[in-house]
């Protein structure tokens, strides 16, 4: 078996490897999410981090991995009292993104509950990476529901399974490494803001540092165990740094003056609530552990908060992610211009007036305008290419329409029920969590046991038999004779994420800017709504000869926002190629996500003025599950798009009734 590349062999990612060594002398930072492009040694960092990692004393046999220093009192597998330790290494645990929850937090196994009496328990990848490290590959690609489980034990270090009426825990206390690709699409805010720490990583810039890169890889793989011995020592001397700040971790001081400044630094900078000071706070403690001081200064909380920080500001999901590092560097200096009293510095102008090149005051006059009377050029004749019989000029493309605001909309769904989706808060759909509807046998594993059927079903059994309802036995007395085929699986109905396709009038039609803005700000709220219920977006705009995919089905909703943006009009109603073009997209993501149903809107007036009757196009989309939202205005209007809904059996909305203020009111 080859040698893990070694952590010090990396070239270069200093946040990162500081980020990394910070959680590992402190997991309870609350882990650390890497978001890079592919190609950038995330995940080899992190899987050389688990080398470094403190050999751990455990109770021999204990599925949970216990502290025999300090067992944990609810640990499925105790007590532990008056046992021999032993030593092993801490691991590393990968969660795969196609693990389901059993596999995330363990499962009860009903079925020899029910059919033998044993309460068995299977512990799950948390139970597994307690006191050690939990790797999530893709972690923007794991179901939101894994997610939250993650985070949340790694926040409260306990894991919690309830099924059926019975509850367990154990400690689940591990350090959360994440990585993403951004261009795979970005995890939603509220996620990335429960992890401690987020680093972002590039590619070296530097050709000697490119070229270094290659020569350590090649390197590797011609002799791993080679390599590896050439990082030892390196290694080595990191692994017992962090030995060492862990035992000095207790006995970092954090002075008032520290939290103070940790306060004004957040609050310069526009966070939200009391996370980011509390994460910053632990990090500067591990900090002054690793670097050898037993107080924290201003420079480990300058350090932390530049780790904490900068994926906390977003205002709005489709606020682009990173950090406004102009901004981070002004809270900071923000936060040094006053004494911890919070006392302004006398030489601030906090007014803005005054100072030496300060702008003008208000008795001074404001400077000539160029292109007023006598204001320059803009007065003199006009030029050449507009005078009579000169070139005519080319006049600019028209401007793209502003986006207004986004509102709340009312819920778009799908008609029918799905049978199985993807998990989100849409549509309908047979799902493995949600209400509980009725009860069937069971197809393979059993996710969740409907225990009043069971129980129906097995009376009945032992009725239709004529035997008596209760066996007896010697040891356990009296019991229902529960089989195997006896067993009913829970059938839920919860809510589903779906394909939200966009078709959008773009022609001359729509040119208004008034009447664009409309539907752009319309369009924007459906996009907004679309995020918030975790389904995939795709958008089709047609005009002059053709339609045009301006964004394949993608789970990045921000790039759906700034296409929006752009969008310019023009040109005749090609209205038959816009939905030829939804039809050849939603096959083609049909067959390669069948599980995913789709939901058309349309977002057009109706008129068509070029290509075939759009009603031609209509069988194409059958079984679609559609809208249609008609922006025709005016006092005088045709309902073409009334016509087009009903040819594609789609509900039909006019645009003044997609807000969900304006559903209330009616």
């Amino acid at each position: 078996m080859s040698s893990a590349y070694p952590f010090s062999a990396v070239v270069g990612l200093a946040d990162l490897r500081q980020a990394l060594l910070l959680n590992a002398v402190s997991p309870v930072i609350g882990g650390v999410l890497v978001r890079g492009e592919k190609g950038t040694a995330k995940s080899t960092m992190v899987r050389a981090l688990a080398a470094l990692l403190p050999d751990i004393a455990v109770v021999p046999g204990c599925r949970f991995a216990c502290d025999p220093s300090s067992p944990d009192p609810s640990c499925p597998d105790g007590p532990h009292a008056g046992v021999t330790a032993s030593v092993r290494q801490s691991r590393l645990v990968e969660l795969p993104v196609g693990a389901t929850e059993d596999r995330v937090v363990g499962t009860l196994d009903v079925q020899r509950i029910l059919t033998e009496g044993t309460k068995a328990y299977e512990p799950g990848l948390l139970a597994a990476a307690h006191r050690g490290a939990l790797y999530v590959d893709e972690v923007n690609l794991l179901p939101d529901h894994l997610v939250d489980l993650l985070l949340d034990a790694a926040a409260m270090g306990r894991a919690f399974v309830e099924r059926d009426g019975v509850s367990l825990r154990h400690a689940a206390r591990f350090l959360l490494v994440g990585t993403m690709n951004p261009e795979e699409g970005e995890p939603r805010p509220q996620l990335v803001d429960r992890f401690g720490l987020v680093v972002e990583v590039g590619a070296p810039t530097e050709p000697g540092d490119r070229a270094e890169v290659v020569r350590r890889r090649l390197a590797y793989e011609a002799d791993p165990e080679g390599f590896a011995v050439r990082f030892a020592d390196e290694d080595a001397a990191t692994a017992e740094r962090i030995v060492a700040a862990r035992a000095r971790l207790p006995k970092v001081t954090l002075p008032d003056a520290a939290l103070d400044r940790i306060a004004r630094i957040c609050l310069a900078y526009g966070v939200d609530g009391l996370r980011a000071d509390i994460v910053i706070a632990r990090t500067a403690v591990a900090l002054a552990a690793w670097r050898d001081r037993s107080v924290v200064t201003d420079d480990e909380v300058d350090g932390a908060a530049r780790l904490a920080l900068p994926h906390r500001r977003r205002r709005d999901p489709f606020d682009p992610p990173g950090a406004d590092q102009q901004a981070l560097d002004d809270a900071l200096d923000q936060a040094g211009a006053s004494d911890p009293d919070g006392d302004p510095d006398p030489d601030d102008d906090p007014d803005g007036a005054g100072g030496p090149g300060s702008g003008p005051g208000p008795d001074d006059s404001p400077p000539p305008d160029d292109n007023g009377p006598g204001g320059g050029d803009a007065a003199a004749a006009p030029d050449a290419e507009d005078r009579p019989g000169g070139p005519k000029a080319t006049p600019p493309p028209p401007a793209a329409a502003p986006v207004g605001s986004a509102y709340k909309t009312r819920t778009l769904t799908a008609r029918s029920r799905g049978r199985y989706g993807h998990s989100g808060r849409r549509s309908p759909a047979y799902a493995a969590r949600g209400r509980v509807a009725g009860s069937r046998a069971p197809r393979g594993r059993i996710g969740a046991v409907h225990l009043p059927d069971t129980v129906l079903a097995a009376a009945r059994d032992q009725s239709a038999r004529k035997g008596p309802l209760l066996t007896h036995s010697v040891n356990k007395g009296p019991f229902l004779a529960i089989q195997q085929h006896h067993l009913r699986e829970a059938v839920h109905i919860g809510r589903e994420a779906n394909l939200v396709l966009f078709v959008v009038d773009a022609s001359g039609s729509m040119a208004a800017r008034a009447r664009m803005a409309a539907v752009k700000s319309a369009v924007l709220s459906l996009l907004r709504d679309a995020y918030q219920r975790r389904d995939t977006v795709g958008m089709i705009t047609f005009r002059d000869a053709e339609a045009t995919t301006v964004l394949r089905p993608t789970a990045s909703h921000e790039v759906g926002v700034r296409r929006l943006a752009d969008l310019r009009t023009g040109g005749r109603t090609p209205l038959a190629a816009g939905l030829t073009a939804a039809a050849r997209t939603l096959a083609g993501e049909r067959r390669r996500d069948p599980l995913r149903r789709p939901l058309l809107v349309v977002v057009t007036d109706g008129r068509h003025t070029r290509g075939p009757d759009p009603r031609t196009v209509a069988p194409a989309l059958a079984g679609v599950p559609s809208v249609v939202v008609d922006c025709e205005s005016g006092p005088v209007r045709l309902g073409m798009a009334r016509t087009l809904a009903g040819a594609l059996d789609a509900e039909y909305l006019p645009l003044a009734a997609l807000s969900a203020a304006t559903l209330k009111a009616v």
